[in-house]
């Protein structure tokens, strides 16, 4: 979605549209993090108006998103309701990015004529997923003998509670003193 900065007035406007999941699960298909898929558009509500030169944006996101949990491998979808907020400022008044500090990380910058909001929202999605993906909080995973998910039956597995490169530190005795 693109807002050309003349459109953009002391004024609070609001607008709603729908951002495609292709690039996000492009982006996703490539990191590090591709457990994660995006099923379907992200419905984006942003409020948005100027002060000088510097433009506000405000509002919230909804995703839903499919992925495989890291514990028991089981596919599994899960929704998101973000809320965000920016602020861009013009790259003319000298800012860059080697100025900015941990605490701006709400604060961005444009150039040119008009704002692309599809970057800032992609962002605010990727940053929305968690760095690993479960099924649930309490998930347990599978045995790590028989592979059975433990989330659905037990299993019969003994599973030892030392371990066995620790077996020299049995015999060791040590003095009172």
């Amino acid at each position: 979605m693109r807002i050309r900065i003349e459109n953009i007035t002391a004024d609070a406007k609001e607008l709603e549209f729908a951002e495609s999941e292709q690039e996000i699960n492009r982006i996703l298909g490539q990191g590090p993090i591709r457990e994660y898929q995006v099923e379907g558009p992200i419905a984006v509500s942003v409020s948005f108006y100027r002060a000088g030169t510097e433009l506000f944006f405000e509002g919230s996101l909804k995703s839903k998103t499919g992925a495989i949990c890291a514990r028991c491998a089981e596919e599994f979808d899960s929704s998101t309701d973000r809320p965000f907020r920016f602020v861009l400022s013009p790259k003319s008044i000298g800012y860059d990015s080697d100025n900015l500090r941990a605490e701006d990380l709400e604060f961005s910058l444009y150039e040119g004529e008009e704002v692309d909001l599809g970057p800032l929202i992609r962002e605010q999605v990727l940053l929305a997923l968690p760095t690993r993906p479960l099924c649930r909080e309490d998930c347990s995973g599978l045995c790590p003998q028989c592979g059975v998910n433990l989330n659905h039956a037990e299993c019969g597995c003994r599973i030892e509670k030392f371990d066995p490169r620790l077996d020299a530190l049995r015999s060791l005795k040590l003095r009172r003193s």
